[in-house]
């Protein structure tokens, strides 16, 4: 049902740069791209994430509540993707570890526009 989940950003290069080296990681490369736009994905049929420049012209800002999640198929993908994210200059929103529900585990972080994302893995 999801095609892609839209961040906004105020330094395109810069946010493109870290997502190209994050999702680089996970096997997930950019799929549509314009001079305000990119967007990645593991394949063109699968939900993707895209960064843009405010089509306004408004400085992008962060949605309190809003949050990517990002599914990965073990735990070790989500530590190391984490890890990444992180050494890429995202700044930690809770380590990676088990959550609330059974199976489920998840590392928090912001991106360098101070969006939150998180990586996950369901074990059911």
């Amino acid at each position: 049902m999801i095609g892609y989940v839209t961040l906004g950003t105020n330094d395109l290069e810069k946010a493109v740069g870290f997502y190209d080296e994050l999702f680089k990681s996970i096997g997930a490369g950019r799929f549509l791209e314009t001079d305000r736009f990119v967007a990645w994905a593991t394949a063109p049929d699968q939900a993707g994430l895209s960064v843009t420049k405010p089509f306004d012209g408004q400085a992008a800002t962060v949605g309190n509540g809003v949050m990517v999640a990002i599914a990965l198929g073990s735990v070790e993908e989500v530590d190391s993707f984490y890890d990444k994210a992180l050494k890429l200059g995202g700044t930690c929103e809770g380590k990676p570890g088990p959550r609330e529900i059974d199976g489920f585990y998840a590392g928090y972080f912001r991106d360098l526009d101070g969006n939150k994302l998180n990586a996950f893995y369901l074990d059911m």
